[in-house]
C-alpha cells in the first residue's frame, strides 16, 4: 500500500524510516539511528551510503570521538518531505482503523518489542 508512492520518491522503506527520523532531528548518531529503528549498524550502514550517494544526507565522523558517525540530512533530503507527506495519512486510512485504535495498537506492539528486547 505505501510501496507505490515510496516508489515515486525513489525510496525504500527503511529509507524512508531514517528519513523520518532526520526530518524531526536534522541529525542523529549511527549509533541512535540503529536503536530508534531497530535495524543493526551492518544493515543500516550500507544503506546510509546508498543514501548519502544519493544527496539525500551527509556523514561525518565526530570531531571528539572518531568512533561516533554523525548523519545529517541535506537540502534535497529535506525537499521529499513535502512530497512523503501524504504517506501517514493514507497508511492510515488504508488501515480502516480509527486513531485510537491505532494508538492501542502502538503500545501493544512497543509492549511486545520491549518484552522480547528484555529476554535476548
Amino acid at each position: 500500500m505505501y510501496r507505490p508512492m515510496l516508489d515515486e520518491l525513489n525510496l525504500t522503506y527503511p529509507q524512508y524510516l531514517v528519513l523520518l527520523v532526520l526530518w524531526d532531528q536534522e541529525e542523529s548518531s549511527i549509533k541512535e539511528l540503529s536503536r530508534v529503528l531497530s535495524l543493526d549498524s551492518g544493515t543500516l550502514t550500507p544503506m546510509l551510503k546508498r543514501m548519502e550517494s544519493s544527496g539525500l544526507l551527509e556523514r561525518s565522523r565526530s570531531k571528539e570521538d572518531e568512533r561516533i558517525v554523525t548523519v545529517r540530512i541535506t537540502d534535497k533530503g529535506r525537499e521529499l518531505q513535502q512530497s512523503a507527506g501524504c504517506i501517514p495519512a493514507s497508511l492510515i486510512e488504508s488501515s480502516g482503523l480509527d486513531l485510537k485504535q491505532l494508538g492501542a495498537l502502538n503500545e501493544t506492539i512497543r509492549l511486545l518489542m520491549d518484552n522480547v528486547e528484555s529476554h535476548q
